[in-house]
């Protein structure tokens, strides 16, 4: 047997057990340890000739891969950023979000859930992690809504839909991770979610307002806020606003040279914004419930990145991502179709694993094959200014897959966004959240189809930088 055919059965067991429920991090880890073993006792050239042999330098090299490649310091970014959402939800400046987008977008028909989409994005500026977004707002927005007469899925989708904006929109943990596995520059990526993510609410707030046109049930506006009184509401927002120009403007100054690197942009942010929980009034019970959430996801995340590392490795061994992308080059067909081939394969298999899992496990084996086509065939002339054959053709596929991260928190049966939503309010059942979200699937799937149709959405920004 050779080192292709390992690197598939071992791949099979891998999904075989993801798919009868065992975690993604503990199914790579462990797919990946036993290929390893398996790879170094086939291969005599290594030096081994038993399986002792084998089973030692497996268990050295799973060892060392996680801790080297987790203490990049890249990764630092993600404790930070999750932090700065927390501490921005017990300064309660997630509730001052709401209320002023409320106050002054509520009047539309749908306005309130278009409020909502709208402050989910606002906090998605300063969060980064899309499970806690919903979270918050599944608390925060919902009973407003249900107050008014909005229909109870609808709420709950509204919700569940929103808060995946916290994938695209920076700080972003999912584009870091993405960042790390295929050696991109993170600053770059993060300032290429800022459009893609700000244009999918926008795309979000139309649906609904369309769908609040013609089901006038569905989302009665909202009327009888003064001026004076929007007007009041825009100040106990604004700290929000002041953190996310500072994290901008260390990623990318355009008056000059950044102020410093986005990990130590995201350590300045969560500095400010616990300054303006303190001044707010937060106190030590608050303060110790957003650092255990923030660890709680940070180790979460952390332990998915540690077992896919290991598989990863053992990728490399087989020389499967390097099969994988001769047999894509082969292909009789054009690049663009292929990648749109590969985007919808994201979408069925995000149906059955969760986005950073699904993102870690296919990258190291997906992203070669992307790279090996020629970028250039894939967009116009127009977009091929934005040099499409290097690194901007990545952080174009990484916008376009963490999209497709995106869809699958809320596609079925796994969409970890709706599961959060049910959690968070036990009136709602996970298939009255599902049947909510069911709208947003067009929205999404409008937005990717005008992503690969026109790259400069997502290149113009870092094409500054």
């Amino acid at each position: 047997m050779d080192s292709i055919e390992i690197g598939l059965w071992v791949t099979g067991g891998m999904l075989v057990m993801v798919v009868l429920g065992m975690r993604v991090a503990f199914a790579a880890g462990m797919a990946g340890f036993v290929g390893l073993i398996v790879i170094f006792w086939s291969k005599k050239d290594f030096g081994g000739e038993d399986f002792t042999w084998a089973l030692t330098v497996a268990v050295k090299t799973a060892g060392q891969v996680p801790h080297s490649k987790v203490s990049a310091h890249a990764l630092s970014l993600i404790p930070t950023f999750i932090l700065i959402g927390y501490l921005a939800y017990y300064a309660g400046l997630t509730r001052a979000m709401f209320e002023a987008a409320k106050r002054w977008i509520a009047w539309l028909p749908g306005g309130l859930a278009v409020s909502t989409v709208f402050a989910t994005a606002g906090f998605a500026a300063v969060s980064g992690a899309s499970v806690a977004t919903a979270a918050v707002f599944a608390r925060i927005a919902i009973p407003e809504m249900l107050k008014i007469g909005y229909n109870k899925p609808f709420a709950a989708g509204v919700v569940a839909a929103g808060g995946t904006l916290a994938s695209l929109i920076p700080p972003s943990a999912i584009l870091v991770i993405y960042a790390i596995i295929v050696e991109q520059d993170v600053g770059k990526l993060l300032l290429a979610g800022f459009i893609p993510g700000a244009f999918s609410a926008v795309i979000y707030a139309v649906l609904i307002v369309g769908i609040a046109v013609i089901f006038k049930s569905v989302g009665p506006p909202v009327t009888g806020y003064t001026w004076r009184e929007r007007f009041a509401s825009l100040p106990p927002a604004l700290p929000i606003v002041a953190v996310v120009v500072i994290i901008i403007f260390f990623v990318y100054n355009p008056f000059g040279d950044a102020w410093g690197t986005p990990t130590e942009g995201g350590a300045v942010g969560a500095f400010i914004v616990f300054l303006m929980a303190l001044y707010r009034g937060m106190r030590w019970k608050e303060l110790k419930s957003a650092l255990i959430e923030t660890a709680k996801l940070t180790v979460m995340i952390f332990t998915i990145i540690w077992g896919v590392l290991i598989y990863v490795r053992f990728l490399g061994f087989a020389d499967l991502p390097g099969a994988f992308a001769d047999w894509i080059t082969s292909l009789e067909m054009s690049p663009m179709l292929i990648l749109i081939c590969i985007l919808l394969a994201y979408a069925v298999l995000g149906m059955f694993m969760d986005a950073i899992g699904m993102l870690l496990l296919t990258l190291p084996v997906v992203y070669p094959a992307v790279m090996a086509l020629n970028g250039g065939e894939m967009v116009s002339a127009a977009d091929s200014a934005f040099g499409m054959n290097g690194t901007m053709c990545a952080i174009w596929f990484g916008i376009l897959v963490v999209k497709m991260a995106e869809f699958c928190l809320i596609t079925p049966p796994i969409g970890l966004n709706c599961f959060v939503v049910a959690g968070v309010r036990p009136d709602l059942s996970v298939q009255d959240v599902f049947k909510g979200v069911t709208p947003f699937f067009i929205a999404d799937a409008m937005t990717i189809a005008l992503l690969v149709a026109f790259p400069w959405i997502v290149l113009w920004l870092p094409s500054l930088a």
